[in-house]
C-alpha cells in the first residue's frame, strides 16, 4: 500500500505542476508588474509636474512683468490692472510648492488659471499659455 501512495504523490506532482507553475509565474508577472508600474509612475508624475511648474512658473514671471510695468503708472486703469496682477501673484505665492502630495492640487490650479484668465482679461491680452512657450522654442542664438 505504500507504494500506491508514493506513486500516487508521484502523479498528483505530476498533474498539478501545471496549477503550480501557473501561479509561480502569475506571481513573477504580479511582481513585475508593480515593479514597471511603479517605474511608470514616476515618470508620469515627473513628466506632469514639470508640465505644471513650467505653468505656474509662466504665470508668475507674467504676473511680475505686468506688476514692474504697472507699477509706477498713476493712471486709474493701471490701478485697477495692477490689483489684478498682484492678486495673481497672491494666488500663485500661495501654492504649495514643497507638498507632492497635496489633495487640492487641481482646485487650486482651476483658481491660478482663472485669475490668469482674468488678468489677461483686465491687461486686454491673449490667454493661450501654450503660444508663448511655443514662440520662445523658434528662437535660437
Amino acid at each position: 500500500m505504500a507504494n500506491f501512495s508514493n506513486n500516487d504523490d508521484l502523479f498528483d506532482s505530476i498533474i498539478m505542476a501545471d496549477n503550480r507553475f501557473h501561479n509561480e509565474a502569475y506571481q513573477e508577472g504580479f511582481d513585475e508588474g508593480i515593479r514597471q508600474g511603479t517605474i511608470e509612475g514616476k515618470n508620469h508624475g515627473r513628466l506632469h509636474g514639470a508640465k505644471l511648474s513650467a505653468e505656474v512658473s509662466f504665470y508668475y514671471g507674467f504676473a511680475f512683468a505686468w506688476k514692474c510695468l504697472l507699477q509706477d503708472s498713476s493712471d486709474i486703469k493701471a490701478r485697477k490692472r495692477l490689483k489684478a496682477v498682484e492678486s495673481l501673484v497672491k494666488v500663485i505665492q500661495k501654492y504649495p510648492y514643497e507638498d507632492p502630495q497635496y489633495e487640492k492640487l487641481q482646485e487650486d490650479m482651476t483658481t491660478v488659471r482663472a485669475k490668469f484668465r482674468q488678468v489677461c482679461s483686465v491687461l486686454n491680452v491673449t490667454t493661450d499659455f501654450r503660444e508663448y512657450v511655443n514662440g520662445s522654442t523658434d528662437m535660437s542664438f
